[in-house]
């Protein structure tokens, strides 16, 4: 049986300059390769050729960067080779332009994002699009009702397909294989003697890292031995000073508490942090699909600080693994349930120990394998769909749900001057509520719309009859 799997526009794969969608292709591609024929479409990059054959794989690269661009290659490309199954990762924009060169090919789609919110595609389109895929896999349980919720016919095609991670590189830090690494990294950056807490992720606004600094005053009256390290740059393999950045580096420089800034940290090289850090925190304010840093730190025994947003909290066993922080925008909830790990050393071992347990049992790469070989299989025993009629409409929706669209790009943020003895970033009315407020408005503008078409649709009934009785 021959696969396409095709990846986004954003970044290459394998994921030399990161990406979970890349990693997740990356992961599973070895157990997938064994039994079928598998090639990845993606987008080019320098340091890889256009096309080659690695490990069976066959890789093409075609331009990317911006959709249409992308969408031009991946269009060519099939005009001249056929598949019996098309995977489609995170781009329901992509399956009607492939469904009409390639009408005979079974098509799934992966979902990492909330690509079918209604500012990323038109509601004509995601039916269409949910109508001809055979499936739907999703990164997480949100995901998934994200999509039920605006259109219930894709219920019947979900499937949620957990990410996985690679724990024989990403290792507790008293492995034999990382002692020596973890010692190396602590002594280079005045971390020895300490308890270090772990940020790794974009440096942007959504991601929430400035709470986590702006909680360190108070877990230094509790703790006096404590450091934190924040991994990352504003974007992936990039290192741009943006407002947001600077603010973060002014920010960390006040603190009585050592904060070491690394900037963007290689795909290759990350497990090294993972393995320096003591307790890992991700501190999210979106609605984070489920952000893979929490397998990573799972595999690497750290016990985890995450938030109720999105999909994060589906991987953790409350007080077996880690804590959730319920309302991430204030600093002072970090600072609670940090305290209460922070103060328990026993705890601490034990939740790293059975992060690290899951990791292996739970979120193997293949394991991830394994479910979708399950879903092709599945797939290739279906019909075909049939299309939507000519000149299908979208129904109207009654009301849209309270989502928080996604942020693929790095959050650029614009103020005139960064005060730093506050958050510039945050104001009374904090961007979670503005977003909510944008929705409501949202929600308010379709019921208005609908209300006005309805009198006019009464108006017009009204006229129509008048005009059959005279």
């Amino acid at each position: 049986m021959n696969i396409l799997m095709i990846a986004t526009e954003k970044l290459p794969v394998p994921p030399v300059l990161g990406g979970a969608i890349q990693t997740y292709i990356a992961g599973s591609l070895p157990y997938l390769a064994k039994s079928y024929n598998i090639t990845v479409l993606g987008i080019t990059d320098p340091t890889l050729p256009n096309e080659e054959v690695k490990d069976g794989i066959k890789y093409v690269r075609v331009p990317g960067k911006l959709l249409e661009l992308y969408q031009h290659g991946v269009i060519q490309y099939l005009a001249s080779n056929s598949f019996d199954i098309i995977h489609i990762f995170n781009r329901p924009r992509l399956v009607m332009p492939i469904r009409r060169v390639a009408p005979q090919s079974k098509i799934i789609l992966s979902m990492h994002n909330d690509m079918f919110n209604l500012d990323k595609i038109e509601p004509n389109e995601a039916h269409a699009a949910i109508n001809e895929v055979s499936m739907i896999i999703t990164i997480s349980n949100y995901v998934g009702n994200v999509i039920r919720s605006l259109y219930p016919q894709a219920s019947s095609k979900l499937r949620t397909i957990y990410s996985g991670v690679d724990y024989e590189r990403f290792l507790p830090g008293n492995d034999s294989k990382m002692q020596s690494i973890r010692n190396r990294l602590r002594k280079e950056h005045g971390l020895e003697n300490k308890t270090v807490i772990l940020f790794a992720g974009r440096l942007s606004e959504n991601k929430g890292v400035d709470r986590l600094i702006r909680a360190l005053p108070l877990l230094s009256k509790n703790f006096k031995d404590l450091a934190l390290v924040v991994v990352g740059g504003n974007w992936f393999s990039q290192n741009q000073l943006t407002d947001y950045v600077a603010y973060i580096r002014s920010l960390s420089k006040q603190q009585s508490v050592p904060v070491v800034t690394t900037g963007f940290v290689s795909p290759a090289e990350i497990q090294n942090w993972f393995a320096t850090a003591d307790l890992f925190v991700c501190t999210s304010l979106w609605q984070e699909p489920l952000a893979r840093v929490h397998y990573e730190a799972m595999a690497a025994s750290l016990p985890i600080v995450t938030t109720a947003r999105g999909g994060n909290a589906e991987v953790i066993n409350l007080g077996e693994n880690g804590f959730v922080v319920e309302n991430p925008e204030d600093p002072a909830n970090f600072a609670e349930i940090i305290t209460q790990v922070l103060s328990n050393k026993s705890l601490m071992q034990s939740m790293g120990k059975k992060g690290r347990e899951l990791a292996i049992s739970n979120y193997s790469w293949p394991r991830v394998a394994k479910e979708i070989i399950e879903v092709w299989a599945i797939t290739m025993r279906m019909e075909l769909p049939t299309a939507l009629p000519d000149g299908y409409v979208a129904p109207e929706e009654e009301s849209f749900p309270n989502i928080i669209p996604i942020q693929e790009g790095p959050a650029e943020v614009h103020v005139s001057k960064v005060e730093l003895t506050s958050n510039p970033f945050t104001n009374e009315s904090s961007n979670h509520e503005k977003e909510k407020k944008k929705d409501k408005d949202k929600e308010k503008k379709v019921k208005k719309d609908k209300k006005e078409k309805k009198v006019k649709k009464e108006k017009n009934k009204k006229k129509d009859k008048d005009q059959e009785l005279n």
